[in-house]
């Protein structure tokens, strides 16, 4: 099963900007969405923004204007760019591979996060 690897989280100034990369053990093409979610303590996670097989981005509206997804199945990543970065966006940042087989069953792979900190 394909293992997904964040990094880039970062301590950081309000106004910033961090670059989070997503690195899987293997092929994401099969995926039909890759998404960059994040959650903070007693709160349910959040998606944050995510990409289709063929480009289509979606995002929080908080984040809308700030944040940029992408991915690259040859490379088997996908990266968030953060910019303008606010307290708000403080939390642990998860990757996420999502695939819907043609059975409808359901694969999400997560991987271990990483953490984003940004102070006023």
């Amino acid at each position: 099963q394909v293992q997904l690897v964040e990094s880039g989280g970062a301590l950081v100034q309000a106004g910033g900007s961090l670059r989070l990369s997503c690195a899987a053990s293997g092929s994401i093409a099969s995926f039909q969405v890759m998404g960059w979610y994040r959650q903070t303590p007693g709160k349910q996670r959040e998606l944050v923004a995510s990409v289709g097989r063929g480009g289509t981005t979606t995002y929080a509206d908080s984040v809308k204007g700030r944040f940029t997804i992408s991915r690259d199945n040859a490379k088997s990543m996908v990266w968030l760019q953060m910019n303008r970065l606010n307290p708000e966006d403080t939390a642990v940042y998860y990757c996420n591979a999502h695939r819907v087989d043609y059975d409808q069953a359901i694969l999400d792979i997560w991987g271990q996060g990483t953490q984003v900190t940004v102070s006023s």
